[in-house]
């Protein structure tokens, strides 16, 4: 009898050995085997704080044909539960749970880009941001002065603080974290450049350098003339000469501006009109890169207060109103 019941609990064992194996091993083949997709990839977000139940949700939810009660166990089981980043992740074919597991928990997500080009307005970036699929909107309803509240930004205005380039993200990201990464962007250097700025520029702080940046950004076509374009505005504002320069009419035109200035719009008062009034404007007009702040804040010197377009993207510069009148003649009337 004892010899009889020995065998029926060996028996057992065996069999219970042999279920945890063929468990296991179904466990550790579906862990490895392909996920089924509904299309060739698929993309699913994994949001901060999610837990494996809502991830493996939100993978099914996006085309992603996943048992959750073994991705749940088989996370927990790896110890990747607290090793996932969040972001925005792809599967393809091939992947299995493990694979799709191990790239979560090294943050091997997908990542977007969105250049903001010198000498766009704030406008054009928000439209950009606005465009992109890639970035989650929360800033529709913002008004200007809340949205500077949220930067702790200093300022009335958003024009001229956000640095021209390329920004890496991952999809999904905030709007106003992007704009976040490009105001400190633009404002560590201009605090750099501040500091090494030449002597005796007729400039009072930083923001006015961020604002004649902005012109020198739009009036230059030729990068190496920079240097010397920011030379005639300081040698301008050093003598009390208007700036009068068209993009600032231009700003301040709006929506009205289409495509060509005449004489009236020249005369037609605005904040920015730089004919009408005297000095820099109120704002930045655009939003210059690192070059154009360096020709602001240490601009070439010589004795230039004109300069007219050549038409090939190069600019003719003038000391004195009748080299300059000539300079027209030639490269603007053609004659």
């Amino acid at each position: 009898m004892a010899s009889f019941l020995k065998k029926i609990v060996i028996g057992l064992v065996v069999l219970v050995v042999l279920g945890l194996g063929v468990i296991v091993g179904g466990g550790w083949y579906w862990a490895n085997a392909p996920v089924t997709l509904q299309g060739e990839t698929a993309r699913y977000p994994v949001q901060s704080g999610s837990g494996l139940r809502a991830i493996a949700r939100s993978m099914n939810d996006n085309g992603i044909r996943i048992q959750e009660d073994l991705f749940v166990g088989l996370a927990r089981l790896l110890e990747f539960d607290t090793r996932i980043k969040a972001g925005t992740y792809e599967a393809s074919p091939g992947d299995s749970p493990l694979a799709l597991l191990e790239r979560m928990a090294s943050g091997d997500m997908l990542l977007s880009r969105l250049t903001l080009p010198e000498g766009w307005t704030y406008a054009q970036i928000r439209q950009a941001l606005r465009v992109n699929p890639d970035v989650r909107q929360t800033l529709d309803d913002s008004s200007d002065e809340e949205l500077m509240e949220q930067l702790g930004i200093d300022s009335s205005s958003p024009e001229g603080w956000f640095y021209p380039d390329t920004y890496i993200f991952a999809p999904g990201t905030p709007d106003i974290d992007i704009l976040r990464r490009a105001y400190a962007s633009q404002q560590a250097i201009l605090d750099e450049l501040w500091e090494k700025r030449a002597p005796e520029l007729p400039l009072k702080s930083p923001y006015e350098a961020l604002v004649l940046a902005s012109i020198i950004e739009k009036e230059t076509g030729h990068s190496e003339d920079r240097g010397r374009v920011g030379g005639v505005f300081i040698n301008r504002l050093r003598i009390g000469m208007p700036l009068q320069t068209d993009p600032t009419v231009i700003y301040g035109m709006g929506d009205k501006y289409q495509g060509r200035i005449r004489k009236a719009d020249l005369q037609a008062d605005t904040p920015w009109n730089t004919y009408t009034r005297g000095g820099l404007p109120p704002t930045p007009i655009a939003n210059s890169g690192r070059a154009a702040l360096e020709a602001a804040l240490n601009p070439e010197q010589h004795k230039y207060l004109y300069f007219v377009a050549r038409g090939d993207g190069t600019s003719e510069f003038s000391e004195n109103l009748r080299q300059h009148n000539n300079a027209v003649a030639k490269y603007i009337l053609g004659r």
